[in-house]
């Protein structure tokens, strides 16, 4: 069957206690019905380009309604649409920037307050073109 224009698809794990969602490819809001089917997300992995996926607006909407007490950004491009996003979701959430790629939690030590988490990329390579 092929593939629906702008369906959403949602990876959910359960790792060590903890409930762990991939929005990567969503395109639309979940429904009610849907946000219950998911129930409790501590960590979402959430894109933030407006562009491919959600606009800006509507993944700050889809976020706030999950209230995971850890948000890690993904598929952010340019610091003007991730600070746009930030400014949209600081009056409820903290906003944290380790300062590196990794960010290592446990369902023992989450944060207290819901959390933004922006790491920095790394290339998986120093030089992507040297082959």
């Amino acid at each position: 069957m092929p593939p629906r224009p702008n369906a959403n698809s949602i990876f959910i794990f359960e790792v060590e206690g903890l409930c762990i969602g991939h929005l990567g490819h969503i395109h639309q809001e979940p429904s009610p019905e849907q946000y219950a089917l998911i129930g409790r997300l501590d960590v979402v992995m959430a894109p933030v380009d407006g562009g491919t996926t959600l606009p800006v607006d509507a993944m700050v909407k889809v976020l706030k309604t999950f209230k995971s007490r850890v948000v890690i950004l993904i598929h952010w491009f340019a610091p003007f649409s991730l600070q746009r996003f930030l400014d949209d979701m600081e009056a409820e959430f903290d906003i944290l920037r380790p300062g590196g790629s990794e960010y290592t939690t446990s369902l023992f030590d989450l944060p207290s307050k819901p959390t933004v988490v922006v790491l920095q990329p790394q290339f998986l390579r120093d030089n992507i073109y040297d082959y």
